[in-house]
């Protein structure tokens, strides 16, 4: 069978011309974008293999490298595709900026615009990669602020933001090792472990394992600028005080850390220190000490740094046996502070190789004046006490992963105890709602819950856009981590995919679906202002029922030809608009998720009803559940219409049988069951005794008013 080319000349020609001229016009774009962030580059090198950068020259002085992030970072972004950027660094290891190439990420795309994300990475614009970088959180308290850099994230695309920063220091910090001087990792050094001289104090003193630093007054004062008298916490102070005197010692080697520990604290420290982490002891006195009075164990100290390289290294307290130090050190020192502080693996540091201590002075003069300024003290260990060998892949870092889930660990908490109580309202729901007011007041509480914590704040609302994602890997490159970058969407979708097929998909759509919980409170509103509602006819309604399964079919089958085309159609969800977005977006998404709000007035829960494309996905996997709790009697439908009559949602049919492919599990079915005066089999049974009561109170007087005509 002849190939379309052989048929179809015209189109063999076609495709080479685009083969020819496609390439060099994507090379000569990608050249715009790196004199976009080198302007002053005067010639590009071609882009070279090992590392693969492009080297960026004005004339024959090296500016810089241009790199693109694809080719060091496999980090895929909350739509499950990798974000492509251009990154500029210069010799020294200061980024010249980056720029965004490609992206997937559904909130810059349909929902703030891509505007707040140029804006962000525009803060990579000459930092150095020297620093960590952190978006969001608190700020740097360090004296001089170089311990870290902190980045204003971006609301609502948390995520989308710290996958970028992850992808951006991982690209940059795999070039710098392997082109700039000073980012290069040595020689590996790990402490003889069979190596131990018992020594005293002063012996450790005097080979320099543990090292005696004195910062005096004179030294401080010339470099603030100012007297330390002119600062109101030293004015009484003796002048024959030294400012600082601290004591260091590194503990992993035996020599050391088993001479000033001991052998039971030596063991010990070492059984609470993680693998490839490090401990150094710090002691210091005088009038300023390494940690403030108000420091918090188990934190890390604004006022130490580690050096190495150039680059700072964070002291995190170990809180060793309870903060009790001293009274495990040999050492006749008193009256001194003592920490010992863990050196984290991905910090990279090299006992082996030179370092310094780094103290930060931050002084107030007044509420408004403040000086900073630091010292460093160096030192360099004896290399006998290491196997040095020779360097291999770097400790691997915390996964991002699993730092989101450390960071937002309180939501995590709220959220789980929140799936918890909910779990328990299910099992005993005959039980709870045995008392209507209480149950009522349970669930409107849950559904503020669910609408400001879940929605508003922690971003926890579920999306039919989560489904082609999960959908789109599960073919290839499946990776769950991608899933487990946004900690509450991972638990919330667990939890409701086991919810399934427990009691279908109604414990979802009534009670953890932000959206829906904001059109429940809308029909409140309505019927606290005596709203008239819309009544629909029974054969349109279970008609309309029907669209939102032909939307949900129409969204998967364009997922699979064009998930950026999905991603656009996803749309229909005004989830983005009104929960993640809350209304700051263009008009055209604020009118129609307003109108569908609206709606919600005259009919209830308009949007879940008719239109969701997710409640229909959830309907379908939720078909086979296990459990049809809501308990039904002979009464139910015939020819009792009660339950019906009120299920708000259309749920129930005339026969009494509830459709739990459409119930929202409101459990107002089970309020009128078990309250005996509103379900009409009940009122119907009291009745009857009270009817049965009175004839059985007639038939006693009539006895005795009767008597025998012998006794009258």
């Amino acid at each position: 069978m002849p190939s379309c080319f052989s048929r179809f000349p015209c189109l063999r020609v076609l495709v080479l011309v685009c083969a020819l001229f496609s390439q060099p016009l994507a090379a000569e774009a990608l050249q715009g974008e790196i004199l976009q962030l080198f302007p002053k580059a005067t010639r590009i090198e071609p882009k070279q293999q090992t590392p693969p950068v492009y080297s960026v020259y004005q004339l024959d002085e090296l500016l810089g490298y241009a790199f693109e992030s694809s080719d060091y970072s496999s980090l895929q972004g909350f739509s499950g595709k990798p974000i492509r950027l251009l990154i500029g660094m210069d010799p020294q290891g200061v980024l010249a900026g980056v720029r965004v190439l490609e992206h997937h990420e559904p909130v810059f795309l349909y929902g703030l615009g891509v505007q707040p994300l140029l804006d962000f990475v525009e803060q990579y614009r000459q930092h150095s990669i020297s620093r960590p970088i952190i978006v969001g959180g608190r700020r740097a308290d360090s004296a001089d602020g170089e311990s870290t850099t902190q980045f204003d994230g971006v609301s609502k695309a948390t995520v989308s933001v710290v996958i970028l920063n992850e992808t951006v220091l991982q690209a940059s910090l795999s070039v710098a090792r392997q082109l700039l001087d000073g980012f290069a990792s040595g020689p590996l050094a790990t402490p003889k472990s069979d190596l131990y001289q018992p020594m005293d104090w002063q012996r450790l003193l005097d080979s320099g394992y543990v090292q005696h630093w004195v910062l005096g007054r004179e030294e401080v004062e010339a470099a603030l600028g100012h007297a330390l008298s002119d600062y109101p916490e030293f004015e009484q102070e003796d002048a024959s005080t030294p400012f600082s005197e601290l004591h260091f010692a590194y503990l992993d080697a035996p020599s050391i850390g088993r001479n000033l520990l001991g052998a039971a604290g030596f063991q010990q420290l070492g059984e609470q220190l993680q693998p490839g982490e490090q401990a150094l002891l710090v002691l210091s006195s005088g009038l300023y000490r390494h940690v403030p009075a108000d420091f918090t164990p188990a934190t890390a100290t604004s006022r130490l740094l580690l050096m190495q390289n150039d680059q700072a290294i964070e002291l995190y307290d170990m809180h060793f046996n309870s903060g009790e130090v001293l009274a495990l050190l040999a050492t006749p020192l008193r009256n001194v502070d003592a920490h010992i502080f863990r050196i984290k693996p991905h910090a990279a540091f090299n006992p082996a190789q030179p370092a310094a201590l780094q103290l930060n002075v931050s002084l107030r003069r007044n509420h408004l004046v403040e000086s900073n300024s630091h010292f460093t003290r160096a030192f360099q260990l004896d290399q006998q006490l290491f196997d040095i060998q020779q360097a291999v892949a770097p400790a691997e870092p915390v996964p991002i992963w699993l730092r989101m889930w450390q960071e937002r660990w309180w939501q995590i908490a709220l959220l789980v105890g929140s799936l918890i109580l909910l779990s328990g309202v299910f099992v005993f729901q005959h039980r709870i709602s045995a008392h209507s007011r209480g149950f009522h007041l349970l669930r409107g509480g849950f559904l503020l819950f669910t609408l400001v914590f879940i929605g508003l704040y922690a971003q926890g609302q579920l999306s039919v856009v989560n489904i082609f994602t999960l959908l789109l890997t599960l073919g290839h490159d499946f990776d769950i981590r991608v899933f487990l970058m946004d900690p509450l969407i991972f638990i919330l979708w667990s939890f409701t995919f086991v919810s399934l097929f427990l009691w279908g998909r109604g414990l979802f759509c009534g009670w953890l679906c932000p959206f829906g919980a904001l059109q429940e409170m809308l029909g409140w509103v309505a019927k606290g202002l005596r709203i008239r509602q819309w009544k629909i006819a029974e054969r349109h309604h279970r008609r309309l029922q029907k669209l939102k399964y032909v939307i949900l079919l129409g969204l998967l089958l364009s997922a699979f030809y064009s998930p950026s085309l999905a991603e656009r159609l996803a749309e229909v969800e005004p989830f983005k608009t009104a929960i993640t977005l809350f209304f700051v977006r263009n008009w055209p998404f604020v009118l129609y998720a307003v109108i569908l709000l609206g709606l919600g007035l005259f009919v209830h829960k308009f949007y879940c009803r008719y239109l969701c494309p997710l409640g229909a996905g959830l309907a379908v996997l939720g078909k086979y559940h296990l459990f049809a709790w809501l308990k039904r009697i002979d009464a139910c439908g015939n020819p009792c219409q009660h339950c019906k009559n009120h299920c708000e949602i259309g749920a129930i049919e005339r026969d009494g049988r509830i459709d739990y492919d459409e119930c929202i599990q409101c459990l107002e079915c089970i309020v009128i069951l078990n309250d005996d005066d509103q379900c009409v089999a009940s009122i119907s049974a009291r009745k009857k005794a009270e009817k049965a009561g009175k004839q059985q109170g007639r038939d006693r007087i009539i006895v005795s008013d009767w008597q025998p005509e012998q006794a009258r």
